[in-house]
């Protein structure tokens, strides 16, 4: 049972860690679409 508890808690930390990347590339390219609009300007 111990190690079925061990193996939801890396999926769990490994879903965390995907979504603060995702969240990371996302903010990234949002940034530089703004960066972009405001050169054009």
């Amino acid at each position: 049972m111990m190690n079925l508890d061990m193996i939801l808690f890396l999926f769990c930390v490994l879903i965390l860690i995907i979504f603060v990347l995702i969240g990371v590339a996302f903010f990234t390219l949002l940034e530089r679409k703004v960066l972009g609009y405001i050169q054009i300007r």
